[in-house]
């Protein structure tokens, strides 16, 4: 796990070595064990190293094949490098390192642009091939590692965060008015290619970039996986459906588990999901280090799920760590974790996953996460709403999941950002272009590959990473979410959802875990928005930065803040947190870049 940076020229010029040491210096967390770069004419990489896999020396990067001409960075975990090693070894090739990094190089050797099909795990990373004087990029099927990119006719760069990006300066900080749509209206995903910046892009899941000199200069993006929910001919009753999700859950939990050099823990919130990994990983014959997190009771909510993890660590006997964090700790600080976003995101679990992670890092260097259970399996409450609605696509999608609808947008923002329904045309045309047989196998299909990367995945990534923590997902195991598309939707919606889970679960986790409504990593205090929460919000909505932007309308504004914990979005978000979280996000990381 680490940070990747890169410049390749394309106008005939030498890359800018000083933006690509403002770039390394943004990436540092992602990577404080090393720092390596390499330069070869018009191209330059650079590289933070989070040592996990082989940590000598063998492992640094950039790693470079002089024989082959093949320069590497790379940010991920690829879970099954030892098989392909053992194929490539039968091909002849050698290897001086017993990590995966070698290994994709290696890949591509031998399989050129075709080796991402061949790689099981979280990935982004950039080839360098010097004969063909051709940069390759390639980001892995779920956007489980990030990578961003600015383009012009001058030069490429590319970097793990938008950070790196504007420290590298030049860079158009303009909003795009689409991408504001997006932020507004679906929960702050803004899908790929688009972030919020005109002139800042990310490589799509499941794709990758080829820009070859000495042709036409101009990227080739290609889709190289595609997730089906269609299940022909399937004939599996319950036992036997339940059967094959533990066999390939299982799996998932313990390529994660077992590919590394380094203890792995687990992130236990008291849901199903992390139970279960815990749960799962006893039957392995492993007790991990396992860790909490819990803020501040709200009169409305509970903020933390103490009750629900504590039998679960007692049960399976684990190194168990909990840690309480007060809500002056969460103003104090916030703007260190919205620095950290690449992105800005609404979610209240950004600032936990933040403080968590940063006591985590303390005692281990990768962790188990139950991020994407509720996506691949259906536990959210609008996921059975949305099954039951009549009407188009869209109509049985936007009432149940849009945080505005595009009416309420247009009264949300000042004149020179009103235009058409941007979120509305999307979420039609990607849930019409799903391969799907039901309208929920859309809805998921469209979640787990679109939704989520730019949610609740990015987030872990970014806040984890803020303190060289990997965070493993073993739910978005590719062959996993490909098993879990075909698996009939009642058998995910039954019994208030990810009933094939509760089913594996059942026996094994206290009956409490199982049985409890589902629940979410509550931070209250961003929630329902009162005291010096509220004066923290009104100062930034009512700074001359937010006012010379010009993008809230001053009487949509004035509502929310005269009763601002009374304005929720339907899923249960404060909007007047969301619009403050926006222009906090600019303040801290693009005014001041």
């Amino acid at each position: 796990m680490c940070g990747i940076s890169g410049e390749l020229r394309l106008d005939g010029g030498q890359p800018d070595l000083a933006a690509l040491r403002g770039m390394l210096d943004c990436l540092a967390r992602r990577g404080p064990d090393h720092e390596g770069s390499f330069s070869d004419g018009p191209l330059a990489f650079g590289h933070r190293r989070l040592s996990i896999l082989d940590l000598s020396h063998h492992g640094h990067q950039p790693m470079i094949d002089p024989d082959r001409g093949l320069a590497l960075v790379f940010n991920g975990t690829i879970y099954n490098h030892p098989e392909l090693r053992a194929q490539l070894i039968e091909r002849g090739h050698r290897f001086v390192s017993s990590g995966d990094t070698e290994v994709i190089l290696r890949a591509y050797a031998e399989w050129g642009e075709d080796c991402v099909s061949r790689l099981t795990g979280m990935f982004a990373f950039a080839v360098w091939d010097m004969p063909e004087r051709r940069l390759f990029l390639a980001r892995d099927r779920l956007g489980i590692k990030p990578l961003y990119y600015s383009l012009d006719a001058r030069r490429l760069r590319f970097a793990s965060t938008t950070q790196a990006l504007l420290a590298a300066g030049d860079v158009d900080t303009s909003i795009d008015p689409l991408a504001l749509h997006h932020q507004f209206t679906l929960h702050a995903v803004v899908p790929a290619p688009r972030t919020v910046l005109n002139g800042i892009r990310k490589l799509p899941p499941a794709h990758t970039m080829s820009l070859t000199l000495d042709g036409d200069r101009e990227p080739r993006i290609a889709r190289y996986w595609e997730l089906s929910a269609q299940r022909p001919d399937e004939t599996l009753d319950e036992v036997e459906w339940t059967a094959l999700i533990r066999e390939a859950l299982m799996r998932a939990i313990r390529r994660r588990a077992d590919i590394s050099d380094v203890p792995v823990g687990v992130l236990l919130s008291g849901g199903l999901d992390s139970s279960l990994i815990v749960g799962l990983l006893s039957e392995l014959g492993r007790r991990p280090l396992t860790f909490t997190i819990g803020f501040e009771d709200q009169p409305e909510e509970k903020g933390s799920e103490f009750e629900f993890s504590d039998p679960v660590a007692e049960r399976f006997a684990t190194d168990h760590h909990k840690f309480h964090i007060p809500n002056s700790q969460v103003l104090e600080r916030l703007p260190e974790a919205v620095r950290a976003m690449s992105e800005p995101m609404v979610g209240q679990d950004a600032v936990a996953f933040y403080l968590l992670s940063e006591q985590v890092a303390r005692h281990v260097k990768v962790v188990q996460s139950g991020q994407g259970a509720d996506e691949v399996f259906g536990g959210y409450f609008w996921y059975p709403q949305m099954a039951q609605a009549q009407g188009s696509l869209l109509e049985r999608f936007a009432p149940h999941y849009f945080d505005r609808d595009h009416e309420e947008f247009l009264t949300m923002v000042q004149a020179p950002w009103r235009g058409p329904d941007h979120t509305g045309l999307l979420v039609e045309r990607e849930l019409a272009a799903r391969r799907a047989d039901t309208y929920i196998d859309r809805v998921l299909s469209f979640d787990v590959t679109t939704l989520i990367v730019d949610d609740p995945v990015k987030r872990v990534d970014n806040m984890t990473m803020a303190w060289g923590l990997e965070a493993r997902v073993p739910f978005l195991d590719h062959e996993l979410v490909e098993l879990a598309m075909r698996l009939p939707p009642e058998m995910k919606l039954r019994d208030g959802g990810k009933y094939v889970l509760k089913r594996i679960a059942r026996g094994l986790l206290p009956d409490a875990v199982i049985d409890r409504p589902k629940g979410y990593f509550p931070v209250p205090a961003l929630k329902f928005v009162r005291g010096e929460f509220l004066d923290f919000m009104r100062d930034i909505l009512g700074s001359r930065a937010c006012r010379e932007r010009g993008i809230y309308a001053p009487a949509y504004l004035e509502k929310l803040l005269t009763e601002p914990d009374r304005h929720f979005t339907r899923l249960l978000g404060s909007k007047l947190w969301h619009m403050a979280l926006f222009e906090f996000w600019l303040q801290r990381n693009v005014d001041r870049s």
